[in-house]
């Protein structure tokens, strides 16, 4: 659990320290108080989150405490554990959606930096999950890599969208690996 104090906070935002007090206090800013003298903390993930919802860049320094996560959006559970292990082999933490509706949730509790998706998933499927992740600017660096069995054309049609890598279902472990670590570095 990494926090901040609010003269970290201040120096980052380039703004007086009572104007971060005042963000904390109105619960502008989401923070709280150490026993004893009363310093505010506030944690990484809430200044982040603030930063985000005011249009404000987020320091260099803190984007790289954030631990990269791969979002595995897959209606298949044997196949979504698949990519889950391939993923760990390769170093990164993985969470499971089973549908395009969970998968909105889980992009935004777990702000994953890569998305794996399939296309053919009941509800809302893989196409309206490229569409609606895109319109959304706060995940304009997602990478989705879309992972499906179907033809050519419609893996065409998910890079058109927005998709930024496909593969062929049934895909190799090695092809995997080298695409999430492609856009991990990035």
């Amino acid at each position: 659990m990494k926090t901040l104090t609010s003269g970290e906070i201040a120096e980052y935002c380039d703004v007086n320290l009572r104007t971060v007090i005042r963000w904390i206090e109105s619960g502008k800013l989401k923070g709280f108080k150490l026993p004893g003298r009363g310093n505010n903390r506030v944690l990484v993930e809430d200044f982040i989150e603030f930063l985000e919802r005011h249009d404000m860049p987020i320091p260099d320094a803190l984007k790289s405490t954030a631990n990269p996560s791969i979002l595995i959006v897959d209606d298949e559970m044997p196949l979504a554990k698949s990519i889950q292990r391939v993923a760990r082999r390769a170093g990164y933490e993985s969470h499971i959606a089973i549908g395009g509706f969970q998968a909105g949730i889980m992009l935004s509790q777990y702000q994953p930096k890569i998305m794996t998706l399939d296309l053919s998933m009941p509800g809302m499927d893989g196409y309206s999950v490229i569409d609606f992740t895109r319109k959304q600017d706060k995940y304009k660096d997602l990478k989705i890599v879309v992972i499906s069995a179907l033809d050519h054309i419609s893996l065409e049609r998910a890079l058109d969208l927005g998709a930024d890598a496909t593969l062929q279902k049934p895909f190799s472990n090695h092809d995997l690996t080298m695409v999430l670590e492609q856009y991990m570095s990035m």
